[in-house]
């Protein structure tokens, strides 16, 4: 019965978070991130960059893989797809009764304006998600010029992702290899 409750209480989160996905993915992380990071502290910030990490790895949508691996992390199998259904409902019956008015909705000002304001207002919620689990994510300082040097290659030499993340997980065995032989743990290196 208590994996019925914990489901309801995942249901209903996540049919929340499905009703805010403007934005896409990284709006949701954002909800996670005050949700369960700062609010109820049942997942701590590295673990969801964790589990966004994979989740982005992974074929299909980022945001339906992060929330089957959270609902997993949480419960279980039955969790995990409660999480996924929850979070596609709201989309699924908004992007219903747009495409049965479309018509009217592409030659509404007012709704036009209105989405306007909305890619608007999500932009330095995406921002905060993101900056929130760079700052409080890496466990080491090299972590950061990886993380600065993978944008720049990204940004400006176009290198693909997979590259990006072979770079990636290349560089973070080295450099945790690294610091493990000099003996420093994750609070050493934050005390520094």
């Amino acid at each position: 019965m208590k994996k019925w409750k914990k489901a309801l209480v995942l249901f209903g989160q996540f049919f929340q978070f499905g009703c805010f996905t403007f934005g896409g993915g990284w709006s949701i992380i954002a909800q996670m991130q005050k949700l369960y990071v700062e609010k109820e502290k049942t997942i701590t910030s590295q673990e969801l960059l964790d589990i966004t990490s994979v989740g982005r790895s992974l074929p299909g949508t980022m945001i339906g893989n992060v929330a089957m691996l959270y609902g997993y992390r949480v419960g279980g199998i039955f969790c995990g797809a409660v999480c996924v259904i929850a979070m596609v409902l709201p989309p699924m019956i908004v992007l219903s009764f747009i495409t049965y008015f479309y018509t009217l909705f592409k030659e509404n000002i007012w709704v036009m304006s209105a989405m306007t304001g909305v890619r608007a207002a999500i932009a330095p919620i995406i921002a905060s998600a993101a900056l929130g689990m760079v700052s409080s994510s890496f466990r080491f300082p090299p972590c950061f010029l990886l993380a600065a040097v993978s944008f720049g290659l990204y940004l400006f030499f176009h290198v693909s992702c997979v590259i990006l993340v072979i770079i990636g997980i290349i560089s973070g065995i080295l450099i945790c290899e690294y610091y493990e032989k000099k003996g420093v743990n994750r609070r050493d290196s934050d005390a520094s």
